[in-house]
Order: structure tokens, then C-alpha cells, then sequence
């Protein structure tokens, strides 16, 4: 068949239909095979794609609706045309339901058949035009700014602009929390593959059983539970980018098969024994030391190769201290929309407390503090004791005595109270007087809801 050429699949129980119909539409230009039955019409998907099919309702054994429903179950977006000759308002409204294109009666007008066929297919191929249109949309939209001013971080923005433009495989480092599927998406953003899909592999999320097949797809019947051919996340790229995100995680034997995409660029279904071409750009993330797995003998060192051919290291949080105040300004006024909460930022102590905080857990944990805080907080800003980053010991030893300790505890819970220090004082098991002392020794903040009597 000429892969040029849309291709039809006509099942239908009478032979004089399917001969008719194949010498139509292949006059018209089409490539057209045929099927007497249902089931070998599974069966021929099971090896095949078509654009469309024109489908009979009365066959024996499986009829032509139970077919659709099949058909649709397995591929959504399956383009159908449903075939009759007993029309009536049930059959077109079942079919139409189950999601047919359209449906024609017997005997068919020629012309009128051949029109229909070209509207299904404009109207399939203008359905992949705007999921692929939508699906840049949605990546475009997406916040994938790289937030800070530090010199680490523009460095990375420079990395980001150097290799984006080009089909370089990309190896991005960085501790878990620093952004690496954020560099990731930014790269894809800014490439020539842009408008066609980023498709992320979590390499730790998946289990060795299953990892070839999520990978590089299957045939139906390749094992239990296989009822369907299945696409791999490589094919399902087609033409963008795949993210494999903690390569690092993924077994020897499967490290030998991707480094044979990765050369050959083509894979082998599981189950199969055909290669299949495949056009992708691969961006790869470890959140561990390659080069040190390589002398261990847990990575191959070929595969590091082909992934290490440009590398951008994220640097940690605690590397560029002078981004959190960005950084959670930037979180502040996400949740503020999404809680519909009216936050204005971060009180001087909340920032100094952030700002001295280690962050092991990067960006990410910054992201979890900040939400945090705002379920937490009172508007209109945030401030140190909404967060849960001070129940650590403080950074300065001279913070470290029981007076400064005791000074911290009461500030949060009077802000817990909003200020309220008769509950305040119940929650730390002291009377009010003690507790209007210590206010006074320590120059606490005590935001009052309302006014309450002197002690």
C-alpha cells in the first residue's frame, strides 16, 4: 500500500459489496483493504492502521455496532462510517451514539458515498490538527519560568537557550525538588518540536514488568492481560520530546534497550520482532551521580554517553539563598488564586526565617511550606510562625538557648490565637498576667482581634 494515500478498511459479510466498494475507492485514490467478518476485521487492526472504516450493521456472529463499540474502546478517535440496508432511526441513532461518523444505506449512490468518505477524513484529519494545537496550547500556558535572579539560575536559562533550538540529547542533574522536569519543559518549549507532545517517563514509577511495554509498546497477545496493540511512549512522541525522568532508576537489561533506541532510533514492540522507525528528541534527569553509577557497574557507561551529550546542573536552594524571596513571592500569589485567599506576601521575620532555612528537599519543599502556611495563616501576609520550617532548631547557636526557644513557641501560638491571649494563655497552660509579661519581655507581636481587658 502507499502510505501517501488514506487508507480504508471495509468489513462487510457480502462479497459484491466489499468488490464494488474496492474498485470505488481505489480508483478514487485510496488504499482499501477488506474484511468478511468482525473478528478478522480485529484482527487486521491488530496488525494495521487505517483512516477509516466503512463498517456493515448486519453480519453474522458480531454485528457491525458491537464492532464500533470494540473499536472505540481500544481508539477513541477511530473514524467510522456504518453501512445498511435496512436504515432506520434505531440503527442511525445507535451508531451515531457510539460515535460513527456518519451512515449511508443500501444500495449506495457512488457519488454520494465518495463524499461522504472525503468529509470523514477532512473531518479526522482537522480532529489531529487541534489536539495537537491544543495540546501546545496547553503547554505553552503552563508557568515554566525558571524563577530567580541568582547567577546560578541565569546560567541555566542560558543552557536552556543554547540547546532548545537544536536536537541535542539532554542530560539534566539536580537533587530531588530543584525543577528538573521544569528545565525539561522549558527545553521542549523553546524547540522546533514545540507544537507536537512532550511525553514524560517516570523511570521510578514503573515496575520492571511493565517498563518495556510502557516504553516500547506491545502487540496484542504479548502477555496476560495484552487484549490490544499498544503504542510505546517513543511512538506516542511522534516527532516531539520524551522526558525520561530518573534514568538512573532504570535495570540493565532495559538501560541495553534504550541505548539501542537511542543509536537506532527505532523500537520493537513486545511481542514483535518488526522494527518501527520513531522521530524524537530525548531529554533525560537523574537526580544521582552517573559517572559514580558507572564505575559501580549499574550504569552502562555506553548509555551514559549517549545521554551526556549536553548537561545542565541544577543547582540547589540552598546554593542561591538570594532566589527565596522570589520564590515564595511567586508561590504566595499562585495559592492566593487558587485558595481565593487575599495574601499580600511575607512579613520581614517569615522572610529572614526562609532565607536562613537549608531547603533539603529544594524548591519543592519551599512550594510545600508556603501552601502550607497559607491554610494555616491569617491574611493579610504571612508570617514566621505559619511556617512549619520553625519548628527546627534555629541556624544561630546564640538562638539556641530555652529563653529564645520559649520566645518562639509563645509568638506562635498567639498568632495560632490570632492574638487572642486569653486562649493563648489556656493553650500554654499559664494565666494571662504570665503571659502579658512575656509579651512585654520578649516585644512579641500580638495581633488582636478585638479589643480585651488589661491584665
Amino acid at each position: 500500500m502507499n502510505p501517501d494515500k488514506p487508507s480504508l478498511l471495509v468489513v462487510d459479510d457480502e462479497q459484491v459489496v466489499r468488490e464494488s466498494l474496492t474498485r470505488w475507492f481505489t480508483e478514487e485514490g485510496y488504499n482499501v483493504h477488506c474484511s468478511p467478518s468482525a473478528s478478522d476485521a480485529l484482527r487486521c487492526l491488530a496488525d494495521h492502521h487505517f483512516d477509516l472504516l466503512l463498517v456493515d450493521i448486519r453480519m453474522p456472529g458480531m454485528d457491525g455496532i458491537e464492532l464500533q463499540r470494540r473499536l472505540h474502546e481500544q481508539d477513541s478517535d477511530a473514524a467510522v462510517i456504518v453501512m445498511t440496508g435496512y436504515a432506520s432511526v434505531d440503527t442511525a441513532v445507535t451508531a451515531m451514539k457510539q460515535g460513527a461518523f456518519d451512515y449511508v444505506t443500501k444500495p449506495f449512490d457512488p457519488d454520494e458515498f465518495s463524499t461522504v468518505v472525503k468529509k470523514a477524513l477532512e473531518h479526522q484529519h482537522l480532529q489531529r490538527e487541534n489536539r495537537a494545537l491544543r495540546e501546545a496550547l496547553e503547554i505553552t500556558t503552563e508557568d515554566i519560568e525558571l524563577i530567580g535572579r541568582s547567577a546560578p539560575i541565569e546560567h541555566v536559562r542560558e543552557l536552556i537557550r543554547t540547546v532548545a533550538p537544536t536536537d541535542a540529547t539532554v542530560l539534566i542533574e539536580g537533587e530531588s525538588g530543584t525543577g528538573k522536569e521544569l528545565v525539561a519543559r522549558a527545553i521542549h518549549r523553546c524547540s522546533r518540536r514545540r507544537l507536537l507532545p512532550m511525553v514524560v517517563v517516570h523511570c521510578g514509577a514503573i515496575t520492571e514488568t511493565l517498563i518495556e511495554s510502557e516504553l516500547f509498546g506491545h502487540e496484542k497477545g504479548a502477555f496476560t492481560g495484552a487484549q490490544y496493540r499498544k503504542k510505546g511512549k517513543f511512538e506516542a512522541a511522534a516527532g516531539g520530546t520524551v522526558f525520561l525522568d530518573e534514568v538512573a532508576d532504570v535495570s540493565l537489561k532495559t538501560q541495553t534497550d534504550l541505548l539501542r533506541v537511542l543509536q537506532e532510533r527505532e523500537v520493537v514492540r513486545v511481542g514483535s520482532t518488526a522494527a518501527i522507525p520513531v522521530d524524537f528528541r530525548c531529554v533525560a534527569a537523574t537526580n544521582k551521580n552517573l559517572e559514580a553509577l558507572v564505575k559501580e557497574g549499574t550504569f552502562r557507561s555506553d548509555l551514559f554517553y549517549r545521554l551526556n551529550v549536553f548537561r545542565i546542573t541544577i543547582p540547589p536552594l540552598r546554593e542561591r539563598p538570594e532566589d527565596i524571596p522570589l520564590l515564595a513571592s511567586w508561590f504566595v500569589k499562585r495559592f492566593s488564586e487558587q485558595m481565593n485567599r487575599r495574601f499580600g506576601g511575607l512579613d520581614a521575620d517569615a522572610l529572614q526565617l526562609l532565607c536562613r532555612h537549608p531547603w533539603p528537599g529544594n524548591v519543592r519543599e519551599l512550594e510545600n511550606a508556603v501552601e502550607r502556611a497559607m491554610v494555616v495563616g491569617r491574611e493579610p501576609y504571612l508570617h514566621a510562625p505559619d511556617f512549619a520550617v520553625g519548628d527546627s532548631p534555629p541556624a544561630s547557636p546564640a538562638e539556641l538557648s530555652l529563653e529564645a526557644m520559649e520566645r518562639h513557641h509563645i509568638q506562635r501560638v498567639l498568632h495560632q490565637f490570632n492574638g487572642n491571649q486569653t486562649q493563648s494563655a489556656r493553650a500554654l497552660g499559664i494565666d494571662r498576667v504570665t503571659l502579658y509579661h512575656k509579651i512585654k519581655r520578649y516585644n512579641l507581636t500580638v495581633r488582636s482581634a478585638g479589643a480585651e481587658p488589661r491584665p
